[in-house]
C-alpha cells in the first residue's frame, strides 16, 4: 500500500450549496447534480458530499485522510444546527443516508445504507415523533438489513429470508402488512443474524454507523459487481466514488407517503408524456428492486395532485436546464415533495435518435450536440434484427418492454448457469422474480432477461438499457421458481432448457424460437425504405437526420472492405465512399485455389508463365465487375497478400495420403513431388513467413500479372465510359527498398497497358503500413508510396507480439477480467502502442509527402473509438465491412463534432 500522506491542506468535503453539475469529476453525478438542484432552489433534503478525492486516498493507502474526520465532523455540526436534531439522538433523531455517487452511473453496483442513527434508543424516539411506531421499527429493520449486507457482509438471504418467515406467520403476502410489534420482532431476529455472521453486535453509536457506512461505500467501488460493470462499460478504474450524506426524508410514513422514480420521457421510446414508476409507503430501494409492483407514475395525480403538479413543474425545468432527457428519483413525506437525485437518463439507442432529434426541433440544442447524444454502438443496436410480424407464435405472457430488441435463447434460472451455457456456445435467456446487482454476470452472458417483477425502473430494466440488452420487466402473469428452475405461465410449464423469445419493444413472451426480420433501419440503409415516405417509421426519420448531421460534419471520409461487386454494391447502399481494401487473395478461394496452388508451387518458368496466363483474365473480368460497381469512386486493390499456408495442402493430411500410397505400394508421383514441395515452402508461423510483397519479389510475374489486370480492366472501364478510380496497394511492406522494385515493375506494366489501349491511365500507388518497421521508416516509404493504408490488424499482431488465431481464445478473456485490457487491442485500437506508431507514421509520412493519403484499412475502422482516433491524427479515411460503415460515417461526425466542440471552448 502507498504511504497515508497528511493531505491536511486538501479539502474533502463539499455541502450541497458548494457544488455544481460541472464538479462530477469530484463530486461525483449524484453529489454534483444534488449540488445544482440545490442551487436551482428544488426540494433537496440538506446533507454534504465526501468527495472522490478522498476516495482515492482511501484506496491507495487503505486508509481515510487524517483531516477527513475532522471535516465531515464540522459539516454533520452543521447540518445538524440546520435541522435542529442531532444524528440519532434519543428523542428526535437526525438520521442520514449514506449513498454512493461516482462520475458515471453504475445503478445499483456499488452501496447505499439508509436510516444511518437509528438505535435500540432512537427508535422509541423516532415512533414519538412521528406519530407511528410501525413507521419507526420498519425504518429500524431496513438500516439492520442494509448495514448487515453491504457494511458488515452478511448474505442477504438470510434477512430476506426472515422477512418471508414473518409474512409466512402472519398470514400476509406484503411487508406492509406487517405491524409494529411483527417488525419489532424481526429487528430482534435481524440483530441475531448479525450478531452471528458478522461476529459482533449490530453498532448502537449514529457516528459509528455513518464512518462504517462511508467506508463500505468507499471499498464498493472494488467490488466484484462494480468492476466487471466498469469493464462492461468501459468505465476507467481509477475514478473513485464519491459518498453522499443526505438527511433522510420518509417515503414510508403512511399512505400519504411514497417513492418513486421518473423521466421527462419515456427512456425507451423517447416520446414525451408521463413516464415513471409510484409506490406508496415504501422507501426508494423498494421501487427499484422490484420487490413490490409500482403504480405508473401518472396514477400519481389521483393519489396526491398537489405533489404531482409539482413534480410536472420539477421535471420540466430540470429537462430544460439539462437540455436532455432526465432521470429522477422523489420521495414524498406527508405530501412533502423531496428530490433525492437527478442525471441524465440511461435510454434505449432508438429513444436516444428521437430524442436527440426532438431536441434539435425544440432548439435545446444544435446538430453538432445531437451528434453527441447518439453513439455509433446505439445506431449499431438498431440495425440488429427483430421479430417477424407474420410469423405464427405461440404467447407465453407480456409484461413491461423495458429495453427493445428481438431475443431467443433457452430459458436459465440463475446467473452461474446463464454464464456456464453461454459460455459453451448457448444463447441463453436469464429468467428472474427481479434481478439484483448480483446477477450481473449472468445479466451480461444472456441474450435477453425476463423478470416477473418491476417495472421500467427496476434494477433489471436500468442495467439492461445501458448494455443494450433486450429486456421485459414486471410480467407478473409469470411464476418464477428459481429452486425447481421452472416457470409457471396459466398453466403452461416452461423449464431451464426450453427454448423462449423475449420481443423488449412490445413486452411480449413466446414459447418457441420466433423467426427474426432484417431491422427498419438496414432496410432504410439499404435502400428500400425512404424516410421521406409517409409511412416511413418515426425511428427512420430520426436516423435519417443523424446521420444527415454527420455526413454534412465529419471530415474523414468513410469507405468499405469489399471483395467483390456484390459486397461493393451493399457498401455503397450503406454510404460508403470507395473501396479501402479489395483483398485480391479472397477473389481465388474455392475453385480457383488450386490456381494459386499450381502458381506457388511451379518449378519452371513455363509451368509459372502458364499460371500467370490463367489468372489473368479471371482477374480481370472480376476489376472489371468491382470497378463498374464503384463507379466514379476511388477502389484500393491489394495485392495477393495471403499467408502461404492458406494455398497449399493441408501437410498433415498430404503426409497421411502418401504413407497410405506407400503401405499399398500404390505410389503417387504427383503426390510425393507435391509433398516434397510443400515440406519445402512449409512455416511455423506462416502469418510472418512467404507473404505480401515477399511473395510477389519470390515468384516472378505474380505482381506483374495483378497490375496488368488492373490496369486492363480500367482501360476497358473507360471504353466503356465509366469513371474507374482504382489504386494499387503493395502489402507487408517494411523497407522502402521493397516498394521501389515492386513500383518500377508496376509502371512498367502500366505504360505497356496505356500504350496497347491508347487509354491514359493514372493509377495510384501505395502501401500498406502493417509493420512496425514500416512505421518508424514511413518517412523514407513515403518517397516511393502515393499513399499509406494502415492495416491495424498486422500492426496490432507485429506490435503486441499476439497470433490474433490463438491468443483470443486463450488468454484474453483471463487479461481482460484482470484489467490488463479495458478491451481487447484487436477491438478498439492501442492508443499508446499501436496508437503512437500510427501517429507518428502520420507525421513521417506528411513530411516527406505534404499530399500523401492516408487510411486504414484494419477492422479498427469501424470501431468507434478508434474512428475517433484516427480523426485526430489527421487521417483522410476509415475502411470497414459494409454493415459498420453507417457506424463509421457517424462516430467520423460525432469525432468532428466533438473537436469542433472543443476548439470553440
Amino acid at each position: 500500500m502507498l504511504e497515508n500522506k497528511d493531505h491536511r491542506d486538501q479539502k474533502f468535503v463539499y455541502d450541497f450549496t458548494e457544488g455544481n453539475r460541472d464538479l462530477k469529476d469530484l463530486l461525483g453525478g449524484k453529489g454534483a447534480n444534488l449540488a445544482e438542484m440545490t442551487n436551482l432552489g428544488l426540494p433537496v433534503p440538506p446533507g454534504f458530499t465526501i468527495s472522490t478525492e478522498a476516495c482515492k486516498v482511501y484506496l491507495d493507502s487503505g486508509d481515510e485522510p487524517a483531516a477527513l474526520r475532522d471535516e465531515v465532523s464540522a459539516h454533520l455540526d452543521a447540518l445538524e444546527r440546520s435541522m435542529g436534531k442531532r444524528l440519532g439522538q434519543a428523542d428526535d433523531p437526525l438520521l442520514v443516508s449514506v449513498r454512493s455517487g461516482a462520475k458515471f452511473s453504475m445503478p445499483g453496483m456499488m452501496d447505499t445504507v439508509l436510516n444511518i442513527g437509528l438505535s435500540d434508543e432512537s427508535v422509541a424516539g423516532l415512533a414519538r415523533q412521528s406519530g407511528d411506531e410501525r413507521f419507526a421499527w420498519d425504518s429500524y429493520r431496513r438500516l439492520i438489513q442494509m448495514f448487515g449486507k453491504t457494511v458488515l457482509g452478511v448474505e442477504g438471504d438470510l434477512f430476506e429470508e426472515a422477512l418471508e418467515e414473518a409474512k409466512d406467520v402472519k398470514g400476509v403476502e406484503v411487508d406492509t402488512d406487517l405491524d409494529a410489534a411483527d417488525l419489532s420482532e424481526l429487528v430482534t431476529q435481524f440483530k441475531k443474524i448479525v450478531k452471528t455472521r458478522a461476529g459482533r453486535d449490530f453498532p448502537q453509536d449514529p457516528r459509528e454507523q455513518m464512518d462504517l457506512a462511508v467506508k463500505a461505500v468507499f471499498d464498493s467501488w472494488n467490488g466484484d459487481r462494480a468492476k466487471l460493470y466498469r469493464r462492461q462499460e468501459r468505465i476507467p478504474n481509477d475514478l473513485g466514488t464519491a459518498v453522499n450524506i443526505c438527511s433522510m426524508v420518509f417515503g414510508n410514513l403512511g399512505p400519504d407517503s411514497g417513492t418513486g422514480v421518473a423521466f421527462t420521457r419515456d427512456p425507451a421510446s423517447g416520446q414525451q408524456g408521463v413516464y415513471g414508476d409510484y409506490l406508496q409507503n415504501a422507501q426508494g430501494e423498494d421501487v427499484v428492486a422490484g420487490i413490490r409492483n409500482t403504480v405508473p407514475l401518472a396514477e400519481l395525480e389521483t393519489i396526491d395532485k398537489t405533489s404531482y403538479d409539482r413534480l410536472m413543474q420539477i421535471m420540466e425545468t430540470l429537462e430544460n436546464h439539462y437540455q436532455d432527457l432526465c432521470d429522477i428519483e422523489f420521495t414524498i413525506e406527508r405530501g412533502q415533495l423531496w428530490m433525492l437525485q437527478t442525471r441524465v437518463g440511461k435510454r434505449t439507442a432508438g429513444a436516444a435518435f428521437r430524442i436527440a432529434t426532438q431536441l434539435v426541433d425544440q432548439g435545446l440544442i444544435d446538430e453538432a450536440e445531437a451528434l453527441q447524444r447518439v453513439t455509433g454502438a446505439q445506431l449499431a443496436q438498431l440495425m440488429f434484427p427483430r421479430f417477424d410480424d407474420d410469423a405464427k407464435v405461440e404467447l407465453l405472457g407480456r409484461g413491461i418492454a423495458a429495453s427493445p430488441g428481438a431475443a431467443v435463447g433457452k430459458a436459465v434460472f440463475d446467473s452461474y448457469t446463464a454464464v456456464k451455457w453461454s459460455r459453451s456456445g448457448e444463447k441463453v435467456i436469464l429468467i428472474r422474480r427481479e434481478t439484483n446487482p448480483d446477477d450481473l454476470d449472468g445479466m451480461i452472458a444472456a441474450e435477453g432477461i425476463l423478470t416477473s417483477r418491476g417495472g421500467k425502473t427496476s434494477h433489471a430494466a436500468v442495467v439492461a438499457r445501458g448494455m443494450g440488452k433486450t429486456c421485459v420487466c414486471g410480467a407478473e402473469e409469470l411464476e418464477v421458481d428459481t429452486k425447481r428452475r421452472r416457470m409457471t405461465v396459466n398453466g403452461t410449464v416452461v423449464e431451464e432448457g426450453d427454448v423462449v423469445s423475449v420481443d423488449g419493444s412490445t413486452g411480449k413472451v413466446y414459447i418457441g424460437e420466433v423467426p427474426v426480420v432484417p431491422s427498419p433501419v438496414v432496410e432504410y440503409f439499404e435502400g428500400r425504405t425512404h424516410a421521406g415516405a409517409d409511412d416511413a417509421d418515426e425511428l427512420v426519420v430520426a436516423v435519417h437526420r443523424i446521420m444527415a448531421y454527420a455526413d454534412r460534419m465529419r471530415r474523414l471520409r468513410v469507405r468499405a472492405n469489399a471483395d467483390n461487386a456484390e459486397d461493393a454494391l451493399r457498401a455503397r447502399r450503406f454510404g460508403a465512399q470507395g473501396i479501402g481494401l479489395c483483398r485480391t487473395e479472397h477473389m481465388f478461394l474455392g475453385e480457383r485455389r488450386e490456381m494459386v496452388e499450381r502458381l506457388i508451387l511451379a518449378d519452371t518458368d513455363d509451368e509459372r508463365a502458364t499460371a500467370l496466363e490463367q489468372l489473368l483474365p479471371l482477374q480481370k473480368k472480376d476489376f472489371i465487375e468491382l470497378f463498374e460497381a464503384m463507379d466514379g469512386l476511388p477502389v484500393t486493390v491489394r495485392l495477393l497478400d495471403p499467408p502461404l499456408h492458406e494455398f497449399l495442402p493441408d501437410i498433415t493430411e498430404l503426409s497421411v495420403r502418401v504413407a497410405l500410397a506407400e503401405a499399398r505400394k500404390d505410389h503417387n508421383e504427383n503426390d510425393l513431388r507435391l509433398l516434397q514441395a510443400v515440406h519445402r515452402l512449409h512455416e511455423q508461423n506462416p502469418m510472418l513467413g512467404l507473404r505480401g510483397v515477399r511473395l510477389g519479389l519470390v515468384i516472378p510475374g505474380l505482381f506483374t500479372m495483378q497490375v496488368r489486370a488492373i490496369a486492363e480492366a480500367t482501360a476497358a472501364r473507360k471504353d466503356a465510359k465509366g469513371d474507374p478510380r482504382a489504386e494499387i496497394m503493395i502489402p507487408l511492406v517494411g523497407t522502402v527498398q521493397e516498394l521501389e522494385i515492386v513500383r518500377e515493375e508496376a509502371e512498367q506494366v502500366i505504360a505497356e497497358v496505356q500504350a496497347a489501349t491508347g487509354v491514359e491511365l493514372k493509377l495510384a500507388l501505395g502501401t500498406m503500413i502493417e509493420l512496425p518497421r514500416a512505421a518508424l521508416t514511413a518517412g523514407q516509404i513515403a518517397e516511393a508510396a502515393e499513399f499509406f493504408s494502415f492495416g491495424t490488424n498486422d500492426l496490432t499482431q507485429t506490435v503486441w507480439g499476439f497470433s490474433r488465431d490463438d491468443v483470443e481464445a486463450s488468454f484474453f478473456t483471463a487479461y481482460l477480467e484482470k484489467g490488463i485490457f479495458g478491451v481487447s487491442p484487436f477491438e478498439t485500437i492501442d492508443r499508446d502502442g499501436v496508437g503512437a506508431l500510427v501517429r507518428d507514421a502520420v507525421a513521417a509520412g506528411r513530411a516527406t509527402r505534404p499530399d500523401l493519403k492516408l487510411g486504414v484499412c484494419g477492422e479498427h475502422g469501424g470501431d468507434p473509438e478508434s474512428v475517433h482516433f484516427f480523426h485526430e491524427v489527421g487521417l483522410d479515411y476509415v475502411s470497414c465491412s459494409p454493415f459498420r460503415i453507417p457506424v463509421a460515417r457517424l462516430e467520423a461526425g460525432r469525432a468532428a463534432a466533438l473537436s469542433k466542440g472543443s476548439d470553440s471552448r
